[in-house]
């Protein structure tokens, strides 16, 4: 008879009895693992940090949750979980359902079970950081002796380790109780429950202690990432993520003395647009007009690189003359002046060559001189001037809409106040028509089967500068208005503003631009459309963009982590419904697709569309345009 080992005892030859060492030789075992070398893999972590995630750098740590059950651990977790990965740092979360349910299935709930339930996920989370992400877990983990051997196995690796106390009252965890575990704990039907016979050991130098009796899961999530950011775990930049360029209250009369001393470069009121969209933060991070390396980012890869991958496909620049360049070269400041009123401080300005040729074929694919935004750039001055913006002044048109024109906070504050759970954007820059209100009321259905409860609409018309054949904006608000007014879009879950932006009619390029803006205002859903972005080349007159690729575009681009897109269906008119409905192509007979020419057409020549195109309200103002539009003329 041989040596026979299993889990709970030793046969040894010559003994009628087996011997109780389970513990023991587990004890030895490991001892003489822990006592071996060891093969260490030769892919290093900051190897593997400049591969995992867009954000470059390694980030491997562990976020250790402990407390009592209902705590608010898993919700906790998952949330932060969340958050990291929508801001392209990678995170995963380890709790009970996907560790005890897996890897632990074979564990109960005794001492040496619970003690080897821990170790296990130690040291799978270890594994997880040492690939470079941010491992979240879960578990009530009521011991200080295993939470320190937890501590002790990361730092051995040399990995962070933050061990993050979820502390609620124990009477707030029992309100919680929503698989009724207290209630089973309290009756005597479940033995050895943490908090009632049970003790939790509390924490007794932990690096956060979350109060989730008193606190938002939001409020829990921004101390975390504030812990991360101190640990070098979490970019600054992630933290902070609308960056508006407004002068604080308490430095705007010292910055105003010293604009009026300052050289200035008078602008266009295209610049100014551009300095609204930067001073409000749409197009956070940047701090100001571009320099050179940003510029150059922007116009070969349509991101910016330093910080991570983070989407911008169109170059926010400022134009100035060769004699402007020359005049202020070496200035460590300038003045931005509009119409004789200085608006903002440019400050250690950069001058560099504005390539426009090149600049027009990365962004538009195209040099035609007839394309209208185009044709601005070649006008242009010949160099590009970049530094950080001080804006002295919120940007105001005095022309009766200036209260839609919400900044990406105020629209956040705005989502918040409505309790919104999604908020799905669409932007537009022509009249809206019933084709358009399927599109978005089809959108709303959608989330709302998915769970959604309060999603809200931003009806978002561009509000820059656009060529001169569209409607203007305040027609356009005036026909939106009457779009709500009739019922066709919810008054009550929709919030119309306007998007600052000038229109550059770029195509798949520029509807990116479009799409990260509403994501920095909160928006987790984005709709596109057919063509977005696009016009008629401005010679052959036929689609300048292939009407599809917008979608495509979007699906595929780096960095737009936190928004969905939710892509366009074709809508026409079905002259059997009398309304406009999604295309089918089984039944082409049916529909017939109203282009925006026969549109313009009918509303220049006083006559109505088929029933159920476009609100009556709506039409009225689109034909009251181009009425007006032909008695000026």
């Amino acid at each position: 008879m041989g040596v026979r080992l299993n889990e709970k005892s030793l046969t040894l030859p010559g003994l009628t009895d087996p011997v109780p060492v389970y513990e023991d030789v587990k004890k030895r075992y490991r001892a003489l693992l822990e006592g071996c070398d060891q093969k260490t893999c030769n892919t290093s972590q900051s190897k593997r940090g400049q591969v995992v995630g867009t954000r470059g750098g390694f980030r491997g740590c562990t976020v250790w949750l402990t407390g009592l059950s209902g705590a608010g651990k898993t919700t906790v977790g998952f949330a932060l979980e969340e958050y990291l990965v929508s801001h392209a740092i990678p995170g995963y979360s380890l709790d009970g359902d996907n560790i005890r349910h897996g890897l632990n299935k074979n564990l109960g709930f005794t001492s040496e079970d619970r003690e080897e339930n821990i170790r296990r996920i130690a040291e799978v989370a270890k594994l997880f950081a040492d690939a470079g992400l941010v491992c979240i877990t879960s578990f009530i983990s009521p011991f200080t002796k295993d939470r320190a051997e937890a501590r002790r196995i990361h730092e051995k690796a040399g990995l962070p380790f933050f061990e993050v106390f979820v502390n609620a009252p124990l009477d707030v965890c029992e309100s919680r109780d929503v698989k009724g575990l207290y209630k089973k704990a309290r009756a005597g039907q479940i033995k050895g429950f943490t908090g009632i016979d049970s003790e939790y050991e509390c924490p007794e130098a932990p690096e956060l202690i979350l109060k989730t009796g008193e606190l938002t899961v939001n409020e829990c999530i921004l101390q975390l990432v504030e812990l991360l950011k101190e640990q070098s775990i979490v970019p600054s930049g992630v933290l902070e993520e609308i960056n508006e360029l407004f002068m604080p209250e308490n430095r705007l009369k010292l910055a105003q003395t010293d604009a009026s001393t300052l050289p200035s470069i008078s602008i266009t009121k295209l610049d100014l647009q551009w300095v609204q969209v930067l001073a409000e933060g749409w197009a956070s991070p940047l701090k100001g007009f571009m320099r050179e390396r940003e510029y150059l980012q922007v116009i070969h890869f349509n991101t910016l690189l330093d910080g991570g991958t983070i989407n911008l496909s169109i170059p926010i620049v400022l134009p100035v003359a060769m004699e402007v360049k020359e005049r202020l070269q070496g200035s460590v400041a300038v003045a931005l002046e509009y119409q004789g009123k200085r608006v903002a401080i440019l400050r250690n300005p950069e001058f560099y060559e504005h390539r426009k040729e090149e600049r027009c074929a990365h962004q538009w694919g195209t040099t035609c001189p007839k394309h209208p935004y185009i044709k601005m750039v070649l006008e242009s001055g010949d160099w590009l001037v970049g530094g950080e913006l001080e804006v002295l002044e919120r940007i105001r048109w005095n022309d009766g809409l200036d209260q839609y024109r919400l900044t990406p906070r105020e629209l956040k504050e705005r989502f918040k106040e409505m309790k919104a759970d999604a908020v799905f954007a669409f932007q537009l820059r022509n009249p809206v028509h019933n084709g358009h209100a399927l599109l978005m009321t089809d959108t709303r259905r959608r989330l709302e089967e998915r769970g959604y409860r309060r999603p809200v609409l931003l009806l978002h018309p561009l509000g820059g500068w656009t060529k001169d054949d569209d409607v203007p904006l305040d027609w356009r608000m005036k026909q939106h208005a009457a779009v709500l007014e009739d019922g066709i879009l919810d008054p009550q879950s929709t919030i119309v503003a306007i998007f600052p932006s000038p229109m550059m009619y770029a195509g798949p390029t520029e509807v990116q631009w479009h799409c990260r803006a509403r994501m920095v205002a909160g928006s987790n859903f984005y709709i596109v459309g057919r063509d977005p972005a696009g016009m008629p080349h401005p010679e052959s007159g036929q689609d300048l963009y292939d009407p599809s690729h917008g979608g495509k575009v979007l699906s595929m681009a780096p960095g737009l982590t936190s928004v969905e897109i939710i892509p366009f269906r074709v809508a026409a008119y079905n002259k059997t419904k009398k309304a406009m409905d999604f295309y089918d192509k089984d039944r082409h007979a049916d529909f017939e697709f109203i282009s925006g020419t026969k549109m313009r057409k009918l509303a220049r020549s006083g006559e109505s569309p088929p029933d159920g195109f476009m609100a009556p309200k709506a039409w009225k103002v689109l034909t009251e345009y181009y009425t007006s539009l032909q008695r000026d003329q």
